[in-house]
């Protein structure tokens, strides 16, 4: 049985280009890859359980409305960075609209002075990138999994994540080296395709 080819025409353009252009596989794989990660940054701002699912939706709007002003201008801009940011907003828009702020006790006056307070943006605990990266990692190979015949899957996975030698994977196999590097390195670039630029 043959194994199915990626349509290399229709993912040349990596998956923030194809959300961009209003592909609705593009967004389902976005929020599918994201989600998880808004949804941590959301229980670590203090939000309750209850609220998380609505600050979720709120973000995932604000992305896609956001989504064709998204640049990356300078060092260090990042699509993480601008969901982080975004997710801050929400939060702070969430905790605004739920009243979290004192009542003032004192009469007008001092309920004058309070207004004249800037509101505190929640800030949510420094971040460790390296966990978030695996996170989406993770989640990314998860997504292109099913595009390939499990052979070649397991010889990406052998030699891509558990660190084998193509020699003894190919041996196993019972096909060449070479075989085995061309199947990781067929994998490798669908995961650069789909989400490269995502993840920097």
């Amino acid at each position: 049985m043959a194994e199915p080819r990626p349509d290399l025409g229709a993912t040349s353009l990596t998956l923030l280009d194809r959300a961009r252009a209003n592909e609705a596989d593009a967004w389902t794989r976005l929020v599918a890859l994201y989600t998880p990660l808004v949804r941590h940054w959301c229980i670590a701002g203090g939000l309750q359980s209850t609220d998380v699912d609505d600050v979720v939706q709120e973000v995932c709007r604000a992305a896609l409305a956001g989504l064709p002003t998204f640049r990356r201008d300078r060092a260090g801009d990042t699509f993480r960075g601008w969901l982080r940011a975004l997710t801050r907003t929400a939060l702070a828009l969430h905790f605004r609209r739920r009243g979290r702020v004192p009542v003032a006790s004192g009469g007008n006056a001092a309920f004058a002075l309070l207004q004249e307070v800037a509101e505190p943006v929640p800030e949510l605990p420094e971040d460790d990138p390296s966990d978030e990266i695996r996170g989406l990692h993770r989640r990314a190979v998860e997504l292109v999994r099913g595009e390939f015949e499990d052979r070649t899957w397991q010889m990406f996975w052998l030699t891509a994540a558990e660190d084998q030698e193509p020699a003894d994977v190919a041996a196993r196999f019972g096909v060449t080296p070479a075989a085995v590097r061309k199947a990781k390195s067929r994998v490798l670039r669908r995961l650069r395709e789909e989400i490269g630029d995502l993840l920097d």
